[in-house]
């Protein structure tokens, strides 16, 4: 079955680390594809900090 898994940069977890662990733990033939898109997310102070999604498409085992 195709399943999909989503990342998000939060204030104190990257996407990029959450996504690498979570791929550390798949075979690399259940693997598809791979998407990523950042915003830029105003703060209070009036400057911004750049927020990431990963999205993930892999294969479940059988």
């Amino acid at each position: 079955m195709i399943q999909v898994k989503e990342f998000v940069d939060t204030d104190t977890v990257y996407a990029e680390k959450t996504a690498n662990e979570f791929l550390a733990g798949l075979d690399e033939d259940q693997f598809v594809s791979i998407c990523y898109g950042s915003i830029m997310k105003p703060t209070r102070g009036g400057s911004s900090t750049q927020r990431s999604t990963i999205l993930l498409v892999y294969k479940t085992k059988n």
